[in-house]
């Protein structure tokens, strides 16, 4: 059995703490902290949709991701510093964020107001773009939630979890070291019903079997719905 440098079981999720309205001035916005990643998410709403919506009757959730320079052990540059601005990482996980909130919010409720979700990397250490996720659901249930409308857009929360396989055991939440460590890494996405959104999984060094594949995406559920009940108990409401 591996020891987890944190003393944590393989199950268990790294201590995780959700403050609210962290910056009072956005419609809606968090502070995530699972284990030493920290993200500032926030929800910012608009009048209007992108032009290809326009006179659809429905709206747009999207959102946009960055990591601070010193948000890393070594001073990384600024995306909009560098000569081709953002990267392909960084693109990939905004939509990701964009397509897992979407995925849960009834963009007809939400009529013609377009949602920005920014999430903001303080300190990195492994599993940024779930984290993301779950900072990001919140944001955005609070945003929705001041506009007053006659439904509620959001269907439910959404979850995300990392985890991976880490000399042939699999380990849920994986900090930076386990995951460059790690022979399979995966990203998971659910709604709170347990309908799957997206599943990322790359085998890094050597196959990994499809009784691992189930195996992990029990886990996923089970540390999902965890997610779940913390998000519900920083709103204090049931979603959906």
């Amino acid at each position: 059995m591996t020891e987890r440098a944190s003393g944590r079981t393989e199950t268990q999720l790294r201590p995780t703490r959700i403050t609210r309205d962290y910056l009072p001035h956005a419609e809606g916005s968090c502070l995530i902290e699972m284990g030493n990643t920290h993200i500032i998410c926030t929800a910012s709403i608009q009048n209007g949709v992108p032009r290809w919506l326009k006179g659809g009757g429905q709206g747009w959730v999207t959102a946009e991701y960055g990591m601070l320079p010193r948000s890393t052990g070594e001073r990384m540059r600024r995306e909009a510093a560098g000569a081709g601005g953002q990267g392909g990482r960084t693109m990939e996980i905004q939509r990701l964020i964009g397509r897992s909130l979407r995925a849960v919010t009834d963009m007809v409720a939400l009529g013609e107001l377009t949602v920005t979700l920014d999430c903001d990397v303080i300190r990195a250490d492994g599993g940024t773009r779930c984290a993301s996720i779950n900072g990001a659901a919140v944001a955005l249930w609070d945003a929705l939630s001041r506009l007053r409308l006659q439904r509620h857009p959001m269907r439910s929360m959404v979850g995300a979890i990392s985890l991976g396989v880490v000399d042939g055991q699999i380990l849920i939440d994986l900090d930076y070291n386990e995951d460059s460590t790690a022979a399979t890494d995966m990203n998971v996405v659910m709604a709170e019903s347990g309908g799957l959104i997206e599943v990322q999984g790359t085998a890094e060094k050597e196959p990994f079997a499809r009784e691992q594949l189930d195996r992990m995406l029990d886990l996923s559920a089970a540390a999902i719905t965890k997610i779940n009940q913390l998000q519900h108990k920083v709103l204090e409401t049931e979603a959906g």
